[in-house]
């Protein structure tokens, strides 16, 4: 049997491998409460495993997925890692209802609470009450931990994929835009709706994924794309059905992992340098510190009473109701092409 090129090894194998003497890999399974993980050959999957609650982002998430992406990143048999979602869609969000409906009594939902720190639900409570005086600073503490979680994707040695289908919104879309590639069901909904109140993207990443026109065409309306819009805006590489979305997505993610590992590595940090270099680290804590003072306005703290009163998901209908006219699956008009799923 002819041996394969030596640039087609494993790079944990032969003699001459800096990782020759890598133990097997470990049967124990990381036990996430937002995600699970799995090595297949090159691949490393996480896929978000909150499907009844639309994959809603908690505490526990970038803390998970940093560790998850960290754990892929050190494993020499792992070439490419790809985050994909359960259920109906690939993430909606943060999972707000509770923190919006109780006036952010308690912070978001989930997490172990490290009393008396920016992540004691009960300190962001005191923070967040619209009667006491607003601290930005103990505000971006927590929120750019979440974003530096998320941004393990972008800054880990390793290219990642996303697999989107259903909806990626708000929340969601900083995740998937710290990706180095998006696939997309044609059918998706991804956009940030809270820019309408309540909310600045604080991943920071959308004008350096879009360019100006067309990041700011998204975030002053708070209109969302189809995935079909997205692949034609430059903004994922492909579109596909959905019901070929695992198919495609497989086909690029293999071809990614047939690469050596250290040749993904330096095409990685080559163009990473150029991206790095138009200011994302800057863009990124601005919109932080933004997306705390967009919570802090008149217009926030009218938009947390209402929900209050009615429910976070009825204050969210009446966001997006006219003249968005977008609640749900469908998307808004950018360039006339909604999507028609329902639920």
């Amino acid at each position: 049997m002819t041996e394969p090129a030596g640039w087609r090894r494993p790079a944990h194998e032969g003699p001459d491998s800096p990782y020759r003497d890598a133990p097997p890999p470990s049967e124990e399974v990381p036990a996430y409460r937002t995600l699970t993980y799995e090595v297949d050959g090159r691949v490393a999957r996480l896929t978000f495993n909150r499907p009844e609650q639309g994959n809603s982002i908690t505490p526990d998430t970038p803390v998970e997925l940093a560790d998850a992406v960290e754990r892929a990143d050190l494993d020499p048999r792992v070439h490419v890692i790809v985050l994909s979602g359960r259920g109906k869609g690939f993430c909606g969000g943060y999972d707000l209802a509770a923190s919006a409906e109780g006036l952010m009594d308690g912070g978001l939902v989930g997490g172990a609470p490290q009393v008396g720190t920016v992540l004691d639900p009960t300190v962001q409570a005191h923070n967040h009450d619209p009667a006491g005086t607003w601290d930005p600073m103990v505000d971006y503490a927590m929120m750019s931990r979440f974003t530096r979680g998320f941004a393990s994707l972008l800054h880990a040695n390793k290219p990642t994929v996303a697999s989107i289908h259903g909806f990626c919104v708000a929340g969601g879309t900083d995740i998937a835009l710290h990706c180095d590639q998006i696939v997309v069901a044609a059918d998706a909904k991804i956009g940030y709706p809270p820019t309408r109140v309540w909310g600045i993207p604080s991943a920071g990443l959308w004008a350096h994924r879009l360019g100006d026109q067309r990041a700011k065409r998204l975030l002053l309306t708070g209109d969302t794309l189809t995935g079909r819009e997205a692949a034609e805006w430059g903004l994922a590489v492909e579109a596909p059905e959905p019901e070929q979305l695992a198919e495609r997505t497989e086909a690029l993610v293999q071809r990614i992992a047939a690469m050596p590992l250290n040749q993904l590595v330096m095409v990685k940090l080559a163009l990473n340098s150029a991206l790095l270099a138009q200011g994302v680290q800057n863009s990124q804590m601005i919109s932080t510190v933004l997306d705390g003072v967009a919570r802090h306005t008149r217009e926030g703290y009218a938009f947390q009473q209402r929900a209050a009163e009615v429910g976070f998901r009825q204050a969210v209908r009446e966001r997006d109701a006219a003249p968005y006219d977008d609640h749900g699956p469908r998307t808004s008009n950018v360039t006339n092409q909604h999507t028609s799923s329902e639920g």
